[in-house]
């Protein structure tokens, strides 16, 4: 038996809810940071506003570290969106269905630039 388990147990150290490590949990919330429509849905429930939130947001920029960058599948997109999180500035104006379609329309841009040609 693994160190650190008993009768098939998961590992001690590795916290598990639900079935799954905060690791990924906290891998898929950051990932849904590149949705601009999730910011917005963020912005309406008053999220953007609470401190702890943003702490946890600042929390997760351990997520720009090549080590935790590589399970990232959209990197660009994600880790932009946890900068412009940092600034408050942003996080006022995100609930802006303005704003909103510009980063879907500039990041449609930059997802089919260079096709077609």
């Amino acid at each position: 038996m693994a160190e650190g388990q008993a009768n098939g147990s998961k590992p001690r150290d590795i916290e598990f809810y639900g079935g799954a490590s905060r690791f990924e949990l906290e891998l898929e919330f950051v990932q849904s940071l590149s949705n601009p429509l999730y910011i917005q849905h963020l912005a309406a429930q008053k999220y953007l506003e609470d401190a702890d939130f943003i702490r946890y947001l600042d929390y997760l920029q351990y997520f720009r570290e090549p080590k935790y960058m590589k399970f990232l599948q959209y990197p660009g997109p994600t880790l932009r969106a946890l900068e412009l999180l940092q600034q408050e500035q942003f996080r006022r104006d995100a609930i802006s269905p303005a704003l909103v379609d510009q980063m879907v329309t500039s990041g449609f841009e930059a997802a089919t630039a260079g096709l077609g040609r």
